[in-house]
């Protein structure tokens, strides 16, 4: 490992951090940068990895030619075969001209594939031929062009899973995985969660021109012990709202356990695009759906079961109340049972119709409907802009943009 390089590379691109596995981790990416390996850059949303192309780039003889990073879940399903590998005039409605696509423009120098998982399967089959032999064809056309370029690509999805899954081609993931780069998460880095903090806090100071925060023992107990699940960008959030927002600039640990979330579920879980040890995915998700509205389903039976009882036990108290003779106007009580609730006639009817659970989780609350109104909430909220409202539910635009054409949201 060799230490003065490492440290160059972390100065050149701003990296905070001591830990072990991301030091190995820069090592990796600047050794294999004197090579034309490909290197399939894997970790946790928010860690970071999209520095190491770019180390891998500057330390490559391609460092002058072309950097060019794209995001492929950011990209519509349409319209990436285009983006990727350009297309001619006439192809499609409104290909009025001709294009050129990321590989072309990449020619000698090197492409970032960031959440390669995205990718379509019959655009994970071009992207393999362009790694075995830098053959790709533009859409719309029946001629072969070349093209020289390193690829490197990123993704948060555990993959061998998602090839189980039939999501993504096998023999695709052997060959970007030739050099495989693992990025830690936040929580595995020990000291560095403290230093990076220190150094968001110092930005926003000079950022928002307030006075620097200052930590005390409890409040960095606090952040040391949290296991940050979005890694360096939910730290580097935190950072900037207590900068923002708390006058007192002493934090205690009160204070910072306000801005942590003490849960690290997604507030979202149906929608969320992160993948757990297990290998959920988006649609698997929908399994925490049915699980709520099977809770749904045993609350309404228990209520209408209350209900048959109490409807019971008005009924029988209908018939033990006093009643009075007609020769002596005299209440005679046979036996007096005092009712549990005080339900009156007109309380029942209000109940006769009630439809049974089964019929009212699937009639009223089906997993489309939910779906629906939730992207519909997202998108009013964030003002139709769909990149903020993908954002908002921890997806992929791309994934978005396929569920408003599903569900033919306008």
């Amino acid at each position: 490992m060799n230490i003065a390089e490492i440290q160059n590379a972390k100065q050149q691109f701003g990296i905070i951090g001591n830990d072990p596995e991301l030091l190995r981790a820069i090592d990796t990416a600047i050794q294999v940068a004197k090579t034309d390996l490909s290197v399939l850059v894997s970790g946790e949303s928010g860690v970071g990895k999209e520095f190491f192309p770019q180390i891998i780039h500057k330390n490559s003889v391609r460092k002058h030619a072309k950097y060019i990073a794209v995001n492929c879940g950011a990209i519509p399903e349409g319209t990436i075969d285009s983006e990727l590998f350009g297309h001619v005039k006439g192809a499609f409605t409104g290909a009025v001209n001709e294009r050129k696509g990321y590989f072309s423009e990449a020619n000698g120098g090197t492409i970032f594939l960031d959440e390669v998982a995205e990718l379509p399967m019959s655009t994970q089959a071009r992207l393999l031929r362009v790694l075995e032999n830098g053959e790709f064809i533009r859409v719309g056309s029946s001629e072969v062009e070349k093209t020289n370029v390193r690829i490197v690509c990123a993704t948060n999805v555990d993959l061998p899973t998602a090839i189980s899954e039939g999501r993504f081609r096998e023999d695709l993931y052997y060959r970007l995985n030739t050099v495989p780069i693992n990025v830690p998460p936040l929580r595995r880095r020990g000291e560095d969660v403290f230093l990076l903090f220190k150094k968001f806090c110092l930005d926003f100071a000079v950022k928002y021109n307030v006075p620097k925060l200052q930590l005390d023992e409890s409040a960095k107990a606090a952040i040391m012990g949290y296991s940050w699940p979005g890694n360096i960008r939910q730290l580097k959030n935190v950072a900037e709202q207590l900068s923002i927002l708390e006058l007192d600039r002493s934090i205690t640990g009160d204070v910072m356990s306000r801005y942590l979330p003490q849960k690290n579920e997604s507030n979202l879980p149906m929608l969320s695009g992160q993948h757990s040890g297990k290998g959920r995915t988006f649609e698997s998700e929908r399994e925490i759906l049915y699980n709520v509205l099977f809770d749904m389903r045993r609350d309404i039976t228990e209520l209408k079961q209350q209900l048959e009882s109490m409807r019971a036990m008005h009924a029988e108290a209908q018939e033990h109340t006093p009643y009075y003779t007609e020769a002596h106007e005299v209440p005679v009580v046979q036996q007096h049972i005092a009712p549990a609730y005080d339900l009156r006639p007109q309380d029942v009817k209000r109940y006769e119709h009630l439809p049974n659970a089964e019929e009212y989780v699937e009639e009223a609350l089906s997993l489309n409907d939910v779906e629906k109104k939730t992207i519909l909430m997202a998108l009013e909220r964030n003002r139709g802009k769909r990149r903020n409202a993908a954002k908002e539910l921890n997806i992929s635009e791309r994934t978005l943009y396929r569920k408003i054409k599903e569900y033919g949201i306008e």
